[in-house]
């Protein structure tokens, strides 16, 4: 059986679908109502992962993180590990929109509204991370907004959890993560932790005090590269309404190095929280160190290598969506 099999109207495990959500290159995403009568999410693997064992391996690690999380800001999950006819996730149902949803319509926000919103996400990831868990691609796709204005964190699918044994792609053995929201340190091909989730919120917190991200290109190879080697642009002069505290914590948390960033979103959280009274002669940082010739162009080489697993990513994904939107015809 494929995900695609799984149609409204249908049941699995006496979960009874209502709607498709969302389909991705590895799994699909549907409303359900349960046994007790509750809407709740499905993620089902696609069957070509399920008999990959490295690529079902990081479905499986969401899994153990998704039980191992409890919070308000961070989708819960209901897996009570009950028997299945085949694996899947069970999730908290959230209604809302995604923050990319926002952004898309509003641009830049309110300074006091981009201020909840990252008091908000610090303050969920700084749990995951007492908990040893690490995002890895925040990014606002993955971040819900309920109808009262709270914000919710969702998939988990990257998360690396503190301890475990590293685990790659079939069809990407490169670094994970999304071009626009990647850490330097992602884009070398390291594993990442709360310094790398810190990066990705001060990335957000730009974004949503300026409307756009601090660096932009005509593909994810100059994104990349500008992560690597450009200094951050003056916030200010996207949006002169934002305080020069709040630059200064932006500044920080978008240093390239991962020592000079908040250590874990807590601290970032106690800046966003006392911001006004923040003493700048503290948030001086010296000029960034270029990155050298001959780094640079090994980290090209990444990069170009990093591209070819987009590339055979996207084609086994879109190979998949064919097979699948043709399936019974």
């Amino acid at each position: 059986m494929t995900a695609m099999a799984i149609q409204p109207g249908t049941e699995l495990d006496g979960f009874k679908v209502r709607k498709v959500i969302g389909h991705g290159a590895f799994s699909d995403v549907y409303l359900v109502e349960d046994p007790q009568g509750r809407e709740v999410v499905l993620k089902l693997p696609h069957d070509t992962i399920i008999g990959d064992t490295q690529t079902f391996d990081r479905f499986r690690r969401e899994i153990e993180i998704a039980k191992k999380l409890d919070h308000p800001g961070i989708q819960r999950s209901y897996d009570l590990g009950a028997h299945r006819s085949r694996p899947y996730l069970v999730m908290e149902y959230i209604e809302g929109e995604t923050m990319r949803d926002l952004l898309n319509r509003d641009r830049k926000l309110p300074v006091t509204k981009a201020i909840d919103f990252a008091e908000q996400l610090a303050e969920a990831m700084a749990y995951a991370h007492s908990q040893g868990v690490y995002h890895r691609d925040l990014k606002p796709e993955n971040i819900l907004i309920t109808p009262d204005g709270r914000l919710v964190v969702t998939d988990f699918g990257i998360a690396l959890l503190s301890g475990a044994r590293r685990l790659t792609w079939r069809w990407l053995t490169s670094p994970v993560g999304t071009p626009d929201y990647m850490a330097p340190e992602q884009i070398q091909g390291k594993r990442g932790d709360a310094r790398t989730d810190v990066y990705a919120m001060g990335i957000m917190l730009f974004e949503m005090l300026s409307g756009h991200v601090p660096w932009e290109g005509d593909n994810p190879l100059a994104v990349m590269q500008q992560h690597l080697t450009a200094p951050v642009p003056e916030l200010r002069s996207s949006n002169p309404d934002v305080p020069p505290p709040l630059e200064a914590i932006v500044r920080k948390a978008l240093r390239k190095s991962p020592d000079e960033r908040y250590p874990d979103a807590g601290e970032l959280l106690q800046d966003l929280r006392h911001w006004q009274d923040l003493d700048l002669s503290q948030y001086v940082f010296p000029p960034e160190a270029p990155v050298k010739q001959e780094t640079e162009r090994r980290l090209w080489f990444l990069i170009a290598g990093l591209s070819l697993g987009f590339i055979a990513a996207a084609g086994a994904a879109t190979y998949l969506y064919y097979l699948l939107s043709h399936a019974g015809h």
